[in-house]
């Protein structure tokens, strides 16, 4: 098994060229208040690459967007294998292979037009995490019971934060919370935010929509996982999280972990 996307939960474990393996678990939910799911998931477990999607466009659009996302930067990232190039610029041109694919998607159609989603973005190769990111879906690090925001939102209150405009209080009260400044999909041209770190036996990588975020921190997310026995359970604890908090949005989780104990393999999707 080296592929699994969807709407559901999925569990695998990938062998490393190491005695280390990276184990991954991941679930998404509609949430309290939406009856469609806008969000979208998926992994290629042999080449420990991993993408979150939060469409925006209403119904049927937002879901082609943030699924058509993830396939073109999946099926681009994979494509690229024998360029030459290193994970960062692989993972750079599959996000403007996305970006064009669904901008051109939403060009054609009538019914699509104003589409996009965001896009973030997880690769593990050797000893080293690169991830990508553009709009407000986050990247969180965890190490030593610690656990950090890697991704910056590319959203006006974020930046308004950011430039001093507003006061975290005033962030977190704004109604304008939504509003994001880059999308997958909205436009020809792109620009994603790229970042690396070198990677440790335990460490944890959470990718998530804002379903999760805006009801939480990072302290209380990482206290989540670390008190959770499974990544599984962790993931399904974070989305029970946003839920008690009001759930007005799609809610996706997608964990990884570097591990050295070896473990059956298991999997699925939904």
């Amino acid at each position: 098994m080296s592929r699994i996307q969807g709407k559901g939960i999925a569990v695998a474990i990938s062998e490393k060229p190491t005695t280390l393996k990276l184990q991954v678990a991941a679930a998404t939910d509609v949430g309290c208040v939406r009856k469609n799911n806008e969000d979208s998931f998926g992994y290629d477990l042999a080449a420990n690459l991993f993408v979150v999607c939060d469409g925006m466009g209403g119904m049927a659009a937002g879901e082609q967007a943030s699924a058509t996302a993830v396939e073109e930067f999946i099926e681009s990232y994979t494509g690229l294998s024998g360029s030459g190039m290193r994970v960062e610029e692989r993972m750079h041109q599959a996000i403007l292979r996305a970006n064009a694919r669904v901008f051109q998607m939403a060009q054609r159609e009538e019914t699509l037009r104003g589409m996009g989603t965001t896009l973030v973005a997880a690769c593990v190769e050797g000893m080293t995490l690169s991830i990508a990111n553009v709009g407000d879906s986050r990247a969180y690090f965890l190490r030593d019971g610690a656990c950090v925001q890697i991704t910056r939102d590319h959203s006006f209150v974020a930046e308004q934060l950011r430039d001093g405009v507003l006061t975290a209080d005033e962030a977190l009260a704004s109604p304008l919370q939504s509003l994001i400044t880059r999308a997958v999909g909205q436009h020809e041209e792109v620009e994603p935010d790229i970042f690396t770190a070198d990677i440790e036996n335990g460490d944890i990588v959470l990718l998530t929509t804002d379903g999760l975020t805006r009801y939480t921190d990072a302290d209380a997310i990482g206290e989540t996982i670390l008190g959770s026995e499974t990544l599984d359970a962790a993931c399904h604890a974070l989305i029970d999280r946003a839920k008690a908090g009001g759930g007005v949005d799609n809610i996706t989780c997608v964990l990884a972990q570097l591990v050295e104990e070896s473990t059956e393999a298991e999997g699925g999707s939904a």
